[in-house]
């Protein structure tokens, strides 16, 4: 197999040039005159948001599954991706089978989700999630966030609030960035295998205006032993925030530009036939290019939110998952193309209204979206060269939504939570194949409803139950013939109905514990199947999933903190199938993190976290099984003035575990033409160390 190229042509990096130039040259000198103008900008609210786990929840959720996550709580976690941050998430499970620059793999209560399918995310009230993408839909890459960069996390699991729509059926993560730095500040990182990483932000006060600046930069050449990752990632942030009327308002620029060569699953057989290591690989010229840019502006008053956003988003990823079992002679490398821009905006609008002694507190919403996909499309390739096309598409889709929320509390103790949702998609498709263009729309209503009940101050009583749904690709709803031989295929629905419901307890000391315990059900009208010939996605049977999470978080003054998150899940088919058995392939049924963080002296701290994920089924049979999964990651720090110093040793324990395991069927070079069934598995990286320093001015 030929090399990778050390360099593919990458046009997009020159448009960040002027950006990074200014910015590195900027940074340092601000911050200057910024602490005056701090509350009016960010509020009040801001320092106590930030302590993450220890924000007041009693009271103030609506579940037993919703939460918070501070920059304090993700600046003491090691981590080996940017992905993984979602794993702030109780219960969910961040990992990948492919190189460093496309979207991770995501697992919560029982979905495999793909790479963001049925888990909404959204960063600033922009939406991550892509319809109808070249890789999968709901397609949710985290790359373009930078962990130092997030002030907080909140998420919900379940669909139980009307401002979450398509994709929200698990639940959903929004995102909040900076919007200030207290003193403009560099990090510098170094490891193992060529990594090299730089991140640095600062604020300037601009008369009545405050403007701060982020930038990072990464090289990664990975562990592997047959390529090299070649990771070549920026990211730049730019965000103008001020007073306007009588709100305050945010205009945010984000940039994001990587390139990379993948190490991609492996089967077994080869690694045990010695044809390959468990770090090696079977076509080493696949991999990617991608970027997102965006442009946003917020304005908020004290009852009224408005935001308009522009993303432009491109990627251009090579696989090669089966080998020689389509085409023995130039291998089964494709090309996956998706090239758009998204337009929208979101209005919601806060107020309460008097029902005899009690207040109605309600917010009305209105979400407008629109996708203008100019190029999705799959080609057959060998070494990065198109060989044929197998379908390209150019995709419009465009969505209204409107939601109501409200609360009423009944008693001093008992709170009633209700909201309605109306969701409108539509897509106009022009295929290359006219006998798959077509237009497509549908409309779903969404009710979502729950009660707690105070059982004193520290503890509350949840009862949750809601609808929401996930959107299909829309060349499936439109599609009338297999791309490939021709052959009539039934279009599928544009929408799909979920349903959940959920009985849970919190009980929260803020000054030493937070324990909460919720037992669920999620049911899904049909699972959503990725179709990798045909460049689409297509419904499966109907399912159902049940669930028991445990999450415990305690804090011993400053010095000490420890958290426990254990989950446990069912999941089955509900409908039967010919041929086909009920468990659901790539369910995950148990999953455990812990860990702690212990400042043992004055200038010195220390972080520990290990991570478990159970068995998974890989065939609807649960007759193959993937292995268990257990990584320990730690990080040692070292402050002393304006430096603070540290070194991060990830997988501490060398463990040789795969990251993520699929069964299915591929061919070698000389095995027969049916090919072979087999396990494939992407190994979780060998242990590496990383060090790191940092300077705040």
């Amino acid at each position: 197999m030929a090399n990778v190229p050390v360099n593919y042509h990458h046009p997009v990096s020159h448009r960040l040039l002027g950006f990074v130039t200014v910015l590195s040259f900027t940074v340092p000198a601000f911050g200057q005159n910024a602490d005056s103008d701090q509350a009016s900008v960010n509020g009040p609210l801001e320092v106590t948001i930030t302590k993450g786990r220890q924000y007041e929840l009693v009271g103030e959720a609506i579940s037993a599954s919703e939460g918070v996550i501070g920059s304090h709580d993700i600046e003491q976690r090691p981590v080996l991706r940017a992905g993984e941050i979602l794993e702030f998430v109780p219960g969910m499970v961040v990992t990948q089978h492919s190189g460093s620059g496309k979207a991770n793999q995501y697992f919560l209560r029982g979905f495999n989700l793909d790479h963001g399918t049925d888990f909404r995310t959204t960063v600033d009230n922009m939406p991550v999630n892509m319809r109808s993408h070249g890789h999968g839909q709901g397609y949710t890459d985290l790359s373009f966030i930078v962990p130092e960069f997030i002030d907080t996390i909140t998420y919900q699991k379940g669909p139980y609030r009307a401002s979450d729509g398509d994709f929200s059926t698990a639940g959903s993560a929004r995102f909040r960035l900076m919007s200030y730095v207290d003193r403009p500040w560099v990090k510098l990182e170094a490891g193992q295998d060529s990594y090299y990483r730089a991140v640095m932000a600062g604020t300037q006060s601009l008369q009545d205006q405050q403007l701060t600046l982020g930038l990072e930069l990464q090289r990664y050449d990975g562990p592997w032993t047959d390529i090299e990752e070649d990771v070549d990632k920026i990211n730049a942030f730019a965000r103008l925030a001020g007073s306007q009327g009588s709100g305050d308002y945010t205009v945010t620029l984000m940039a994001y530009d990587n390139r990379w060569n993948s190490a991609d699953q492996i089967p077994e057989r080869a690694v045990a036939a010695n044809i390959i290591d468990r770090l090696g690989s079977l076509d080493d010229t696949v991999g990617g290019d991608s970027s997102r840019y965006s442009l946003s502006y917020r304005w908020q008053g004290e009852q009224t939110t408005v935001d308009a956003y522009v993303i432009q988003s491109e990627l251009d990823l090579f696989s090669n998952f089966t080998y020689f079992l389509d085409d023995p002679v130039n291998g089964d490398q494709f090309e996956q193309v998706d090239e758009r821009v998204i337009y929208g905006a979101n209005l919601s609008h806060d107020f309460s209204t008097r029902l005899g002694d009690r207040r109605l507190y309600q917010e009305v919403g209105l979400q407008l979206r629109f996708d203008d996909i100019d190029d999705v499309a799959l080609h057959r390739t060998q070494a990065r060269q198109r060989l044929s096309t197998v379908r390209q598409d150019q995709v419009e889709e465009y969505s209204t939504s409107l939601y109501w929320d409200a609360s009423l509390a009944l008693t001093p103790k008992l709170t009633s939570f209700l909201g309605v949702r109306y969701d409108y998609l539509a897509a106009d498709v022009v295929s290359d194949n006219p006998a798959n263009s077509g237009e497509a729309d549908d409309a779903i209503s969404s009710i979502k409803g729950g009660l707690s009940y105070l059982l004193d101050s520290r503890t509350e009583l949840y009862l949750n139950a809601g609808q929401s749904f996930h959107s299909n690709d829309a060349r499936g709803a439109t599609i009338s013939v297999d791309p490939n031989d021709g052959t009539p295929v039934a279009p599928v629905d544009l929408l799909v109905r979920g349903e959940g419901g959920e009985v849970g307890i919190r009980y929260q000391d803020l000054n030493n514990l937070s324990l909460s315990l919720a037992v669920w059900l999620l049911e899904l009208d049909s699972e959503l199947l990725i179709v990798g010939d045909a460049g689409t996605t297509e419904p499966s049977r109907a399912s159902r999933r049940t669930g028991i999470e445990l999450t415990a978080y305690y804090w011993l003054t400053n010095l000490f903190s420890a958290d426990l998150e254990l989950a446990w899940t069912r999941s089955r088919f509900t409908e039967d199938a010919p041929g086909e058995g009920n468990y659901i392939d790539g369910s995950l049924p148990f999953v455990a993190s812990t860990g702690v963080a212990y400042r043992f002296a004055p200038a010195w701290s220390l972080s520990a976290r290990i991570r478990h994920f159970g068995e998974r089924t890989l065939d609807s049979f649960n007759t193959q099984k993937s292995d268990d999964f257990t990584v320990t990651n730690a990080g040692l720090s070292y402050e002393m003035n304006d430096w603070k110093f540290g070194v991060d040793v990830l997988n501490v324990f060398d463990s040789t575990d795969h990251d993520i395991d699929y069964f299915y069927t591929s061919r070698l070079a000389g095995e027969p033409a049916g090919g072979v069934d087999d396990i494939h598995f992407h190994p979780i990286e060998p242990r590496t160390i990383r060090v790191k320093a940092r300077y705040t001015f």
